[in-house]
């Protein structure tokens, strides 16, 4: 599955290069109309990060996200600095299908374990940035990328398997944002070790010919941002690649 997603800053949307609120690049105001595109071109899931809300939890943009998952009639993971019980409920509540949980997962896991018991592992996505050194290790990052968090992404899947944990979006960080393709062996050794789980593959999709290097791997959704926002191919070409493999 393809899944366009939109960063959104003050309900504009953005593109941060390798997650710095610094280098920002613009695309306009105008989300609900580039979700709806998607969507007609045959998108059947999107993907929405509220960066306000990751900086800010205070002023998380719901009513932006209610107003956009409305005017959609597909289902939309949100996240974006999920810190609480109440962010995942609020979200839900606004009509999100699912929420994606990035540090707090990492660094609380027995407060996200309980998410997972009163939620459903259905409507919880973690999302794991990795950081991969010379030797191999998948080194989970945290905080918009500042550190390493001490723990492997191996580690962190099997601290969530017990509460049937269904949904992993996995972002190489050294790829993201860069348009220069996904590392592909680290999506093949994580979904041949976890079957159970559907993984998302995020960051340096730049082509079609990314997407197609993806088709064997074993992920379940592939995330695709920038590309799309540069006019690289759109969604109907990406799907048509993801199918035709």
């Amino acid at each position: 599955m393809i899944i366009p997603a939109l960063d959104l800053i003050d309900g504009t949307v953005v593109r941060l290069h390798q997650g710095d609120y610094g280098q920002q690049r613009d695309y306009g105001n105008d989300p609900l109309p580039r979700l709806q595109n998607y969507v007609s071109q045959g998108a059947q899931i999107l993907h929405l990060v509220d960066l306000t809300g990751a900086k800010d939890p205070a002023q998380r943009q719901i009513p932006l996200i209610k107003h956009l998952v409305a005017g959609v009639n597909v289902p939309v993971q949100v996240g974006g600095g999920i810190r609480t019980e109440a962010d995942v409920s609020a979200l839900l509540d606004a009509g999100v299908a699912r929420v994606v949980i990035g540090s707090t997962a990492v660094k609380s896991p027995d407060v996200v374990k309980g998410w997972f018991e009163r939620f459903g592992a259905e409507k919880l996505v973690l999302a794991l940035d990795v950081r991969i050194d010379s030797q191999g290790t998948k080194h989970v990052a945290v905080s918009g990328w500042q550190e390493n968090s001490g723990v492997t992404l191996e580690e962190l899947v099997e601290t969530y398997v017990p509460v049937g944990l269904k949904h992993v979006l996995c972002t190489d960080i050294s790829r993201d944002g860069t348009l220069a393709g996904s590392n592909v062996s680290l999506y093949e050794e994580v979904c041949a070790r976890y079957p159970q789980v559907a993984f998302q593959s995020s960051g340096g999709i730049g082509g079609l010919d990314d997407i197609a290097a993806l088709r064997g791997s074993g992920v379940g959704g592939v995330i695709v941002g920038r590309a799309l926002l540069e006019g690289k191919f759109n969604v109907t070409e990406a799907i048509q690649c993801w199918q035709n493999g």
